[in-house]
């Protein structure tokens, strides 16, 4: 395949996609304004994510520091997520790369953001774990509300919502309850912790995109149906 041919390929991808929120949102009475699309790169090269910024992607995604730290000066733009598991040794990197990491699920990890960050604003979401597959990572949802009152009262950390990643292979039912779990999870914190700004919801990959729509997500996380089949793992 050409290079031209991947990058109209990556093109009618994207717009498929987008056509695809639109939809779900105009079925849900929600603008798709309110959804920011992160696409997730993970194991792709830098050109085919140039490809990807060509056709009107701004919010890139990696799942490992090592490989963003590699990759994100060869792309040369974008806004970028981590949506992967964070390492402690790993943090001080991840506050200079990222716009935005929504992987913190440990007071330990929180503490370590605040004192790498070297008064870089640090912008994070919990991530919570609501389907107890050990694979998916995630604090338990018991330990919500002490996380989020650490990073409230003892960081400069900011919160700016929850992410989770929803049931692997179940039906529509099963995902959009995972959803609407977290969903309830951040209105509730929304209310004891008014400070912070908890908005986003992210949730919903290229399987249950819709569902997690349907339940309110703010930020999805979407790689193969944008750049193509790779080794399958969770957060694409």
């Amino acid at each position: 395949m050409t290079q031209v041919d991947a990058a109209a390929g990556i093109a009618a991808r994207v717009a498929m996609i987008r056509a695809r929120i639109a939809a779900v949102c105009r079925e849900a009475s929600r603008s798709p304004d309110s959804v920011t699309l992160v696409a997730v790169c993970k194991t792709f090269g830098a050109e085919t994510v140039r490809h990807g910024l060509a056709a009107g992607l701004s919010e890139l995604g990696e799942n490992r520091v090592q490989e963003a730290q590699a990759k994100i000066p060869q792309v040369g733009g974008g806004r970028w997520h981590l949506v992967g598991h964070l390492q402690r040794n790993k943090a001080r990197v991840a506050t200079q790369l990222f716009s935005l990491i929504h992987s913190v699920d440990s007071v330990r990890l929180a503490r370590r953001l605040e004192a790498v960050r070297e008064s870089r604003p640090c912008d994070v979401l919990i991530q919570i774990n609501l389907t107890g597959a050990q694979t998916q990572g995630g604090i338990e949802p018991l330990g919500l509300s002490e996380l989020a009152s650490v990073i409230d009262r003892e960081t400069g950390l900011t919160l700016r919502g929850l992410m989770t990643i929803g049931p692997i292979g179940s039906d529509v039912a099963a995902s959009r309850a995972c959803f609407r779990r977290l969903r309830d999870e951040r209105d509730a914190l929304r209310v004891s912790l008014p400070n912070q700004p908890i908005a986003e919801l992210s949730m919903g990959m290229t399987d249950d995109l819709d569902a997690a729509l349907v339940e309110g997500a703010t930020i999805i996380r979407v790689g193969r149906a944008i750049f193509g089949a790779r080794s399958s793992a969770p957060g694409s």
